[in-house]
């Protein structure tokens, strides 16, 4: 049951590791400006925003496999109408139409996997995590060294292709119990409005997301615009998703401990050293240890704040939870973009620094709940 969902996985990570690096060649084609590119950029992330909202009372109510299934159908034919798309509204509409597939898709996929191993859950996701982490690190490097002279477009082929493999798979499994005829029990969301803990680490996701997002968006095109070459570009990102794959694989024993509060915490402090380092620097020394740093703050929050969610989620409302996280995380990226996508460096950093405290507060609290003993690091800053 879990090569499917991690084919699917990394499918949606190809996405978001490769979109950065295309951006520069979109706008080249196409006649785009920055703002352009932010509506681009965006479309996909409000689309997810909506599809996570459906599919968390989907994947509580109904079969979550078959609405993965629907999902990952829908983000292919996204990928399909943007690689064919001409225009910038076509393109704008085939984002959307991709982003809704991985908004139905993406937050269902912890919960398949932590139930495919309900003794060492965080184990799990970061396990999930690295693999597809390891798939994905390496297509912007490959992309831009090998298939950048193919056109942005082969890429989202590529994605289409793989999401298309995982719904393969998918439906080559069987549930057990997918023909019971027991009725889904009626469901209190309201739960979910006085789970405190869990709204903390919605605003921690929020914030380091949004700051990750922004780098994410802003890195390829400043690169760009200072006549980076593509497989320079391509190395950078590279660097960061190995970062956060390698990274992820280290702390795979330490996310189910009272470790996961130094990790957390950790993660916005990494995110602010990665931004700074970008400064000014068109050396790519500069701007791989840069990566570096985003790459182990992106490591440093991912599983952790999952772990988390589904640990202060109500009880029968995992997918809900869980549709919340992805959404946040998504609204974090769409506010920071919409904000910061013309600001000048300055403006820019203030911006992510304030983003950054906010989430290491976040993250101080939200782990309280967890019921671990407060480390002494952690009491004297308390």
């Amino acid at each position: 049951m879990i090569i499917g969902p991690v084919a699917a996985h990394v499918a949606f990570v190809l996405e978001l590791t490769l979109v950065p690096l295309l951006l520069p060649a979109m706008q080249s084609h196409l006649g785009l400006s920055v703002g352009d590119l932010a509506w681009i950029f965006n479309s996909y992330g409000i689309a997810v925003a909506v599809g996570v909202l459906l599919s968390g009372w989907c994947g509580d109510t109904f079969n979550p496999r078959k609405v993965f299934g629907y999902g990952v159908a829908l983000f292919a034919v996204g990928s399909l109408l943007v690689a064919a798309s001409n225009s910038f509204e076509m393109l704008l509409f085939g984002r959307a139409v991709q982003g809704l597939g991985a908004g139905v898709f993406s937050p269902l996929l912890p919960l398949l996997l932590t139930r495919a191993s309900p003794l060492k859950p965080g184990r799990m996701l970061i396990v999930w995590g690295s693999i597809a982490g390891y798939v994905s690190a390496l297509a912007p490097f490959f992309y831009g060294s090998f298939f950048s002279k193919f056109g942005w477009n082969i890429a989202f082929v590529f994605i289409a292709l793989v999401a298309l493999v995982a719904l393969i798979l998918l439906n080559r499994l069987r549930d057990p119990d997918e023909h019971a005829a027991t009725p889904p029990a009626p469901k209190d969301y309201t739960q979910i409005l006085r789970a405190r803990y869990l709204w903390i680490t919605f605003a921690y996701v929020f914030c380091t997301y949004g700051a990750i997002t922004y780098y994410l968006f802003r890195l390829p095109v400043w690169l760009s615009d200072n006549d980076v070459r593509t497989a320079s570009v391509g190395l950078a990102l590279t660097v960061l998703w190995l970062t956060f794959s390698g990274l992820s694989t280290l702390l795979r024993n330490m996310v189910d401990s009272p470790h996961i509060r130094t990790i957390m915490f950790a993660s916005p402090i990494l995110i602010v050293v990665g931004f700074l380092l970008s400064y000014g620097n068109e050396n790519l020394f500069f701007i791989v240890l840069s990566c570096v740093f985003v790459g182990a703050g992106l490591a440093c929050s991912n599983a952790p704040s999952t772990q988390l969610i589904l640990r202060f989620a109500p009880k029968g409302l995992s997918a809900a939870s869980t549709s919340l996280d992805i959404t946040f995380a998504r609204l974090g990226g769409i506010a920071m973009v919409a904000l910061l996508a013309t600001a000048g460096f300055a403006f820019a950093f203030y911006a992510t620094a304030l983003s950054c405290f906010i989430a290491a507060t976040c993250a101080l609290i939200a782990s309280r709940g967890l019921g671990f003993p407060p480390s002494p690091a952690a009491r004297s800053t308390l």
